[in-house]
């Protein structure tokens, strides 16, 4: 057996987008006299409401899931539900939870199932010594990265430019280049094409353009979004687009702006040149990660929504 001494901490998340987030859980207790279940249909338990007392036991176990599970988050509760259905012999618990927020709620939803179940073995030990809580389990979750992945006929294939002068002309070392390379590789996207170039519009485009042409599913830039002078990136770009799909960087801003005050100062753009979506980022390694972790897997869904439309020749 190995015995780990690790410092207990909670997981860092504060790089997840927020999503809405559902999770059902279950408990079944089971009585050993089908009595039991008559007293507590007709309400005649000594200790009161069964199902009522547990229904308002199981809000409060959801919402003080983090004052006992140490490495749960808090997180806000949007929507609690707790029912129940009675049997000849047993009592299912279900418990649906949701938020809106960085994690998921299954631990609270289960939290919640297990603190009805308690209750109601509490409130029906005196007349039923066999009372048995059964299982508790999660039955549903959804709302992360996961549900909202899609999957493709053949891998995804990109392109990434690093857009510098320092870089271009060896002076600085490409960090944020690879740190796209690498979180593409780790969505399962192949990136056949990787180049740099220094910060010129008509060298951007020309690039951008001939890459647009090889079958490219993505094609991501890194660099010149800012304001420095020299930063000529999105007006390289945008005449390029036959469609703007300006969601994309308001939500990459959004989810930037809540981590650094000067996120709202890239001028990004995103849209599709035939069938590639192009995305410029920006040419920090921070802004360039967190880019992507604010747009991706979810920006992907274009290049499913474009093989769709490939397949029924739209």
């Amino acid at each position: 057996m190995t015995i780990h001494n690790s410092p207990a901490f909670m997981i860092d998340i504060t790089h997840k987008p927020t999503t809405l987030r559902e999770a059902t859980a279950t408990a079944l207790v089971t009585v050993s006299d089908a009595a039991t279940i008559t007293a507590l249909k007709e309400k005649r338990v000594p200790k009161g409401d069964v199902l009522e007392s547990a229904r308002v036991a199981a809000l409060f176990g959801v919402k003080k899931t983090h004052e006992l599970i140490p490495d749960c988050h808090p997180l806000p509760i949007e929507h609690a539900e707790c029912t129940f259905a009675v049997g000849e012999m047993e009592v299912i618990v279900t418990m649906r939870v949701r938020t809106i927020y960085r994690t998921g709620v299954e631990v609270e939803a289960m939290h919640g199932a297990s603190v009805a179940a308690l209750t109601i073995y509490d409130m029906l030990k005196p007349i039923d010594k066999g009372v048995v809580i059964a299982g508790i389990r999660l039955q549903e979750k959804k709302g992360g990265k996961s549900d909202w992945k899609d999957r493709f006929d053949v891998p995804v294939k990109a392109a990434v430019l690093v857009i510098s002068d320092g870089v271009a002309s060896g002076k600085k070392e490409d960090k944020a280049g690879a740190a796209i390379v690498e979180r593409l590789k780790k969505l399962g996207v192949e990136v056949p094409v990787q180049a740099v170039c220094a910060d010129e519009p008509e060298e951007i485009a020309n690039m951008v353009k001939a890459w647009s042409t090889e079958g490219l599913d993505l094609i991501l830039t890194t660099g010149g979004t800012g304001l420095s002078p020299r930063d000529r990136t999105p007006e390289a770009i945008a005449p390029l687009l036959d469609r703007e799909v300006p969601g994309i960087m308001e939500a990459a801003r959004s989810y930037g702006q809540e981590r650094m005050p000067w996120a709202m100062m890239s001028r990004g753009v995103a849209g599709m040149i035939g069938r590639s979506l192009v995305i410029t980022l920006p040419g920090s390694t921070r802004g360039a990660q967190e880019t992507m972790d604010a747009l991706f897997p979810f920006a992907l869904h274009v290049v499913k929504v474009q093989e769709h439309a490939f397949r029924h020749g739209l």
